[in-house]
């Protein structure tokens, strides 16, 4: 399954949080800790800046290849600074019948819209729902639908659930757009007779707010006539975790967010942490999700339950 991460503070230098960590987030490509399964689909980052030029406009970086082995990303991750970062690896089955291309690579943005989004998890039997779920996407996002993931249409979803997807929404609205997208695909769910587990991991950012979903819809209940074909993902509750501190970094021999929630002017989001020493990070709650904007340059932080 997927791995992702969404950094909120003062400028960090990307490499440390894609490369140089000891769980950094290309680590977790190919030797994670919390999955055996690989993530060998592709790599995908937006990065918001705001001392560059045109600060609201994020820089964007994907590939279809293995990051491990991508000097271009290595190179830029070293030299660049930012204030928010969402980045993605990509999981997939191990199937000829998977599509790997730039076009399925999270995150997912599209033109002129202030939210990006990438998702670690499943929908199970989507290609069902689509037509339920198109009456629910304005006609312009629609349109834009470009890949073939499940991931692409809850995008799709989210930015037509916002009152307006090119200005930067209120913390309220982009809440309210995520529920409603959960509400909406439990709905279509229901009406197609779909009741088997399918995780739905989301990592949204705007470059000053960011929010993430940790929820499953029908965990625990699997496919019964073909056990050895249960994904391994699907087996546990895919994990969300979070850090509150300053300066994330290499300190005291070990990588870590030092400092604490008192004096905290970063956040940290990842599927897992990124560090070995997981006593500074706390786990997102089933069913719920964490939000965090930056209004007087700190990050406020507040973690609600979601409607199972």
């Amino acid at each position: 399954m997927c791995r992702a991460l969404i950094y909120l503070g003062p400028p960090v230098v990307i490499d440390d949080l894609l490369f140089r960590s000891d769980s950094s987030l290309i680590n977790q490509t190919y030797m994670p800790k919390m999955l055996h399964m690989l993530n060998l689909a592709g790599f995908g980052m937006m990065a918001w800046d705001r001392r560059s030029h045109q600060p609201d406009t994020p820089y964007r970086y994907t590939s279809p290849t293995l990051p491990i082995f991508d000097r271009n990303l290595k190179s830029f991750a070293q030299k660049t600074r930012a204030d928010c970062v969402l980045a993605h690896v990509r999981g997939v089955a191990y199937s000829t019948t998977v599509n790997i291309s730039d076009q399925n690579c999270h995150p997912f943005h599209f033109p002129g819209l202030s939210v990006a989004m990438a998702h670690n998890g499943d929908i199970y039997r989507i290609g069902e729902m689509k037509a339920s779920l198109q009456r629910h996407i304005k006609p312009e996002y629609l349109r834009q639908i470009a890949g073939s993931t499940d991931s692409e249409w809850v995008y799709a979803l989210l930015v037509s659930r916002l009152p307006d997807p090119t200005r930067e929404p209120s913390p309220g609205e982009l809440v309210t757009a995520v529920e409603e997208v959960v509400d909406i695909l439990r709905a279509a769910r229901r009406t197609h007779g779909i009741d088997i587990s399918s995780s739905c991991n989301l990592f949204i950012a705007t470059g000053s707010q960011v929010l993430g979903l940790r929820y499953c819809f029908d965990f625990g209940r699997y496919r019964s006539e073909a056990p050895a074909q249960v994904h391994e993902a699907n087996l546990s509750y895919l994990s969300m975790w979070f850090t509150l501190g300053h300066d994330f970094g290499f300190h005291d021999g070990e990588w870590q967010m030092v400092g604490g929630e008192e004096a905290a002017d970063a956040l940290l989001i990842a599927s897992e942490p990124l560090s070995s020493d997981t006593s500074r990070w706390l786990q997102v709650p089933e069913y719920g999700l964490i939000y965090a904007g930056t209004a007087d340059g700190r990050p406020h932080v507040e973690v609600r339950a979601l409607p199972i």
